[in-house]
């Protein structure tokens, strides 16, 4: 079903960029066969036969507004240098311009980190204080179907990401999965799903008593309060398993596994998870009680959501574990 789902979704962002494209083109956004009006000012002096020479680029803000039909400005001047080649003459602004829109869109197809075009032919002049400047006019590259390329980017990128993921999981899945089975063979999870199954009795009813999946469920949801995110997932695997043995349907999910599945997806987080500490460091410890608040919240939602849909007809009958008259009771009680 999730395939569907991300195949559904896939397919609704191609049509949508394909649509925006479409919309970009026939307004002629980016302008793609003109050239935008500049001066450029020489502030080393205008050398004809060098091949680089750094310049001052100037853009006036009423013709920027008016070529490109926006309301962002300009800046007053940017830096950048011109390249002469037996092509043409090549400007090429900073790499760090602070640029307004559509000009960032632009320079994403120019292929180079920094914004650049092509110049129309330079009328050198001077001004009264004799310093040369260029009238000109810079045609950037085209741009076209932008984002159905960031869709198809996109689209590559997450995909080398989980099989980045799907390997770095290798070791720590064959290092918990490796102990789960000494603690199997030693006995402690069987001791461990008696002391625990008092308390997780009311979630997961469907579960025989002495069961190790209680166990299981216990490990991966503790793993998840303390923020070990690596070590849930072949926890979490392990005590699917479990349950799994206990499914007389195979390809339907029954109670307790989606009590689980809910649980674990919206489990609290008592220590902030790993890759958040990583990222900002110190300053999580701002943020450790909105996030035993936020996840306590959804833990809550989640175990009342899923409990309530377990109750309701519609979804009871679907359950692999549901007594057959109970649904005949309710057909009957239909009619």
């Amino acid at each position: 079903m999730l395939n569907y789902i991300w195949a559904g979704l896939i397919i609704a962002a191609l049509a949508f960029a394909i649509v925006s494209d479409l919309r970009d083109a026939g307004n002629d956004r980016f302008r793609n066969d003109a050239s935008l009006p500049i001066v450029l000012e020489y502030p080393e002096g205008y050398q004809d036969e060098a091949r680089r020479v750094p310049v001052h680029i100037r853009i006036d803000a009423e013709t920027y507004r008016s070529f490109y039909s926006v309301a962002t400005t300009p800046d007053s001047v940017y830096a950048g240098h011109v390249v002469r080649t037996q092509a043409g003459t090549r400007l090429f602004f900073a790499g760090d311009a602070s640029l307004p829109e559509p000009l960032p869109r632009i320079r994403e197809f120019s292929g180079g980190d920094a914004l650049q075009g092509t110049l129309d032919q330079e009328n050198v002049s001077s001004t009264p204080a004799g310093a040369p400047v260029t009238a000109t006019a810079v045609r950037f590259e085209p741009v076209r179907f932008p984002h159905l390329q960031d869709i198809a980017g996109a689209a590559f990128d997450f995909a080398n990401t989980a099989v980045q993921i799907a390997i770095g999981l290798i070791g720590v899945l064959a290092l918990f999965l490796g102990l789960l089975k000494i603690a199997e063979a030693g006995g402690l999870i069987r001791q461990m799903s008696r002391i625990v199954e008092p308390l997780l009795r009311p979630l997961f009813p469907g579960i025989p008593e002495g069961h190790p999946a209680f166990a299981m469920i216990v490990l991966n949801l503790s793993a998840n309060v303390l923020g070990l995110g690596n070590a849930a997932t072949p926890l979490g695997i392990k005590a699917m398993e479990e349950l799994q043995t206990l499914n007389p349907v195979k390809d339907t999910a029954t109670n307790p596994m989606v009590m689980l599945l809910a649980m674990n997806t919206a489990s609290v987080q008592l220590v902030p998870p790993a890759l958040l500490v990583a990222v900002i460091g110190l300053q999580v410890n701002e943020l450790i009680f909105p996030i035993i608040a936020v996840t306590g919240a959804s833990l809550i939602v989640a175990i009342g959501t899923t409990w309530f849909l377990e109750r309701v007809p519609l979804w009871k009958r679907s359950d692999p574990n549901a007594d057959p008259g109970d649904s005949t009771e309710t057909g009957e009680a239909t009619q």
